[in-house]
């Protein structure tokens, strides 16, 4: 005679080992999407700083951000009228992102970004910022970090 209540556990036994072996095969997909598309996310943060450095220059119609790469390929953004700057550094091996702002007050940490894989909804994966869990609004952050370091604030006034 079998029992109802022993079937039902050896189902349940069975779909939390499926979950976890799909769960598993999805945190492996994610991460080799963001080790093969890490170069690429990194190259577009970096392009968007320079778009956003000429952007405000062409605005203010001076070189008030000077923004040039180093030959070991992080960011440097100088502020003339501060003599602050901004370091950017991409590591390839922990795949992450860290900004070191000098007009940043001394209690507030680096911002340190990672590049993680995600699904997207045609169902493959791709790969993108993220800080604190969240994926990154590049242009948002870049803009936060360029308003901190010319000395106007991070946000705009009202």
């Amino acid at each position: 005679m079998r029992d109802e209540s022993t079937k039902q556990a050896a189902q349940e036994f069975l779909a939390e080992k499926l979950a976890a072996e799909n769960q598993k095969h999805e945190e492996n997909l994610n991460k080799e999407a963001a080790l093969a598309r890490a170069l690429d996310v990194w190259k577009y943060f970096r392009d968007s700083i320079f778009a956003q450095c000429n952007e405000w220059n062409s605005v203010t119609q001076e070189e008030s951000l000077t923004c040039k790469e180093t030959p070991m390929g992080d960011l440097r953004i100088w502020c003339a009228s501060r003599s602050k700057q901004m370091t950017v550094q991409y590591d390839s091996r922990k795949l992450t992102v860290t900004i070191k702002n000098a007009a940043r007050d001394e209690s507030q940490k680096d911002a340190i970004l990672t590049i993680d894989g995600y699904a997207t909804d045609s169902g493959g994966h791709d790969a993108r910022l993220v800080r604190n869990n969240e994926p990154v609004n590049v242009h948002t952050l870049i803009l936060g970090e360029l308003r901190l370091l010319t000395g106007i604030g991070r946000q705009r006034s009202s």
